[in-house]
This record gives structure tokens, C-alpha cells and sequence, in this order.
């Protein structure tokens, strides 16, 4: 009995293997989905670079898009929104297509190596990544996309502001260190987004390269000269003209002398205003710092002047108005007429000597201002700058030397000395 019995369980077990086995197979070979995918790829926790034979991280970016946000004129500062588009491969991070046949997964950004493009001329950056998620390719290609706030200082030549137009690099490059390097490829896709910042307008942005093969942003930009000649150029000059018309006031009653320090005051305001708003020293200082302090001297000159002519007039000293001959009594009528018309002749003829002196001081201004056009003309060079001193000059000694032929040459010598070792040990044995 029990012989047929286990006779029949082995038949039993005989027929069921192939159910057993295709069961499993089904079970082992089922579909992975994206977020299988995914999932898998984030339990290898590939937070560092690729490595590969050469130890070079080659990077592309497809395409950059850059806005100036403020330029700083005090401070000769450009705080600017970057946002690059960038792909490079991760050989880890890709999947056989008999595995899966999704060709893309979408995974988190934090759990991968994301590159970092330095600055070269940058004095804040801080990156950001445009979106929480990459897209991963079946190959190991990645596309992500990142945003860079950064602030760089760029000099401008600001001597005929605000008739102003300059440029400011924002250099963009990897690294290099030792045999190992991170190296962009960028391509020449930039565009511009929103041109005006404020004052200043920003006209054009250009890739360039340089001689030694380093790759910056060339941003020119321009001012709108409208707020600074509302608000600076032109109530200066209406500050001249009221002065030199305020010489029509009488000198009774001090109407003038109070006038004109109203005049010095307000200028006073508006030279405040300047100096807060243009850098106060430098090579290229603006000629409109020059305009102001004359402005300023001819003003103070003149308050000074009035108050020397009221003293004067009040003490009647004015000898040009006065006659020293004596009058008789009988003709006191006339006499007094005629003292009347010399004085309103007098103060006619000082009336007219102001003017012609306030005329001669501009036509001092015009004269100087032409002289300075003049000299500009003829130098070319004046006030240049040079945007482009920030590179790293310093060169490593060993940046370009080969460590494998110190690595074969260490093996080399210490096989050799193995070799060495055991021929004296054996030929000790056999003399023993």
C-alpha cells in the first residue's frame, strides 16, 4: 500500500514543476512601471558626479535666458536672473529597454548630482533649481533647468552722464582641478527677457569667448536720460535763471538777499541728491559733479555780492549815484528832482553792470564746456574701462601632469622588488 501511494506522489510532483516555475517567472518578470523605475534608481543614492576613465564631467547647455533686474549705480553693481537649461549623462542612472519600455522617468532633483556653473566675477549667487523634478532618458541623459540670482560689479564710464552707454560681463564656467575637471558646453542660444531695470536698459545680450576659451555674457546696456535732466539738469539751470533775474528786486527791505539764500539752499538739496545717487570718487568721475559745483560757486558769489551791494546801498555809498556839488537853497525843488532821476539812473546802471557780469559767467560756462568736448574729442582713452580683471590667472605646476605613469611606475618597482625579494630569499635556502 504504501509503495503505490508514494508511487502516485511522485507522478503528482512530476506534472507540477512547469505550473510552480511559471508562476514564478510571471511573478520575477513582471512590468516595471516609471515610478518602479524611479525607485530604483533613487535607492542608489547617486549624489556624486559620474566618474569616468578621464575623470571630465562634460555638461551642455542647450539654452540661456537672462534679464537684468537692478543696476546699482552708486555701488557699480548688476544684480541679474538667470535661468539655464542644461543636460549631461549619468550611465547609472540608465536602463536596458528589455527591462522597461518607457524611454523617459521623471525623478526628484534632491536625489541626484545636479552641476554648478561658477561665476567668475560674481559677488552673491544663489542657484535654484526652476522645477522640483529632472527627466532621466533610458540612456542616462539628464535635462533639468536652473535659475541663478546673482549680483556682479561691473564698472561703466559714467563722465558724460547721463548721456551713458556701457557693458558688463557675467562670466560662466566649470572647473579645473588637478586631472579632474567639469567642463560646459554652451551653446549660443541666449536670449533677452524684459530690457528695462530701472534707469539703466538693458539693449543686448551676446555670448562671447575669449583667447584663452572662456565663455562670458556680454550685457550692454544703456540709461534713459530723461528722469536724471527732470530732476537734476534741468532745475539747476532754473536755479541759475531765477538768480540772475532776482537782481531786479530792490535792495530795501532785504527782499533780494533772502531770495538768493533760498536759491543756495535749494541747490544745496539737489547736490545732496546727486551725491546719493553717483559714486562720489573714481577715474571716471561724472562731469555732472563739475557743473554742480560751479553751479553752486556762482550762486554763493552771487548771494555774497547782493549782500555787499544792500550794505552799500543802505549806507549810500554808491559814489557812481551820488554828486559831490552843492545845491542852493532857492533851487531845493529842482535839486531834489534831480537827486530823484541820478539815483533811478544809478540803480538802472547797476541793474545793467549785474547782468552783463551774469552774462560774462555764462558765457565763461559755454567756454569751458566746449573746451572740455574738445579734449575728449581728442582722447579717445579717457575714463577707460576694463571689465574683464577678474579672470584667475595662477596656473597649478601639475595641472596637466599624468598620475598614472606614477601609479604603473609605484607598481612596476614594487613587483620588481618582489621579484628581487624572492630570488635572494631562495638563493639564501639553497646555499643553507
Amino acid at each position: 500500500m504504501v509503495l503505490p501511494q508514494r508511487i502516485s506522489l511522485f507522478l503528482l510532483l512530476c506534472s507540477s514543476p512547469p505550473v510552480f516555475v511559471g508562476g514564478i517567472s510571471n511573478s520575477t518578470e513582471a512590468p516595471c512601471d516609471r515610478r518602479c523605475l524611479a525607485n530604483a534608481r533613487v535607492k542608489k543614492e547617486l549624489f556624486s558626479a559620474p566618474q569616468n576613465d578621464n575623470c571630465t564631467i562634460m555638461v551642455n547647455i542647450t539654452s540661456i535666458q537672462y534679464e537684468t533686474l537692478s543696476f546699482d549705480t552708486k555701488g557699480m553693481e548688476m544684480s541679474s536672473r538667470i535661468k539655464i537649461n542644461m543636460e549631461w549623462k549619468d550611465p547609472d542612472l540608465g536602463w536596458l529597454q528589455e527591462k522597461s519600455r518607457f524611454p523617459t522617468i521623471v525623478m526628484p532633483v534632491d536625489k541626484i548630482w545636479i552641476p554648478r556653473i561658477v561665476l567668475d566675477n560674481a559677488i552673491e549667487t544663489t542657484m535654484e533649481p526652476y522645477t522640483n523634478d529632472v527627466q532621466v532618458r533610458r540612456d542616462g541623459t539628464v535635462s533639468h533647468a536652473v535659475v541663478y540670482f546673482t549680483t556682479v560689479s561691473c564698472q561703466i564710464n559714467l563722465f558724460t552722464y547721463p548721456f551713458v552707454a556701457g557693458s558688463c560681463p557675467v562670466a560662466m564656467n566649470g572647473w579645473s582641478q588637478k586631472t579632474c575637471a567639469l567642463n560646459f558646453q554652451i551653446a549660443d542660444n541666449v536670449t533677452l527677457v524684459g530690457g528695462s531695470g530701472g534707469e539703466w536698459l538693458t539693449t543686448s545680450v551676446n555670448k562671447t569667448v575669449d583667447k584663452s576659451n572662456r565663455v562670458y555674457l556680454q550685457v550692454a546696456l544703456s540709461i534713459n536720460p530723461f528722469s536724471a535732466v527732470v530732476t537734476l539738469i534741468l532745475p539747476s539751470g532754473l536755479i541759475l535763471l531765477a538768480d540772475l533775474v532776482s537782481f531786479a528786486l530792490p535792495f530795501e527791505g532785504g527782499e533780494r538777499n533772502s531770495f538768493k539764500v533760498t536759491l543756495v539752499l535749494s541747490f544745496t538739496m539737489f547736490l545732496l541728491i546727486l551725491s546719493d545717487h553717483l559714486p562720489n570718487s573714481g577715474d571716471c568721475s561724472p562731469l555732472l559733479h563739475y557743473h554742480f559745483s560751479f553751479c553752486l560757486v556762482c550762486l554763493v558769489l552771487s548771494m555774497l555780492a547782493s549782500i555787499v551791494l544792500t550794505r552799500l546801498s543802505v549806507d549810500d555809498s554808491f559814489l557812481v549815484c551820488r554828486r559831490s556839488s552843492k545845491v542852493h537853497p532857492s533851487n531845493s525843488t529842482e535839486t531834489n528832482d534831480g537827486l530823484d532821476q541820478e539815483k533811478d539812473t544809478g540803480v538802472i546802471t547797476t541793474m545793467s553792470g549785474d547782468l552783463a557780469s551774469e552774462k560774462t559767467s555764462l558765457l565763461k560756462i559755454v567756454n569751458f564746456l566746449e573746451t572740455v568736448n574738445e579734449k575728449e574729442k581728442e582722447d579717445q582713452n579717457i575714463c577707460k574701462v576694463n571689465n574683464l580683471d577678474f579672470w584667475d590667472e595662477s596656473q597649478q605646476e601639475d595641472v596637466y601632469y599624468d598620475y598614472s605613469y606614477i601609479y604603473s611606475y609605484s607598481y612596476s618597482d614594487s613587483d620588481s622588488y618582489s621579484d628581487s625579494y624572492s630570488d635572494s630569499y631562495s638563493d639564501s635556502n639553497t646555499n643553507t
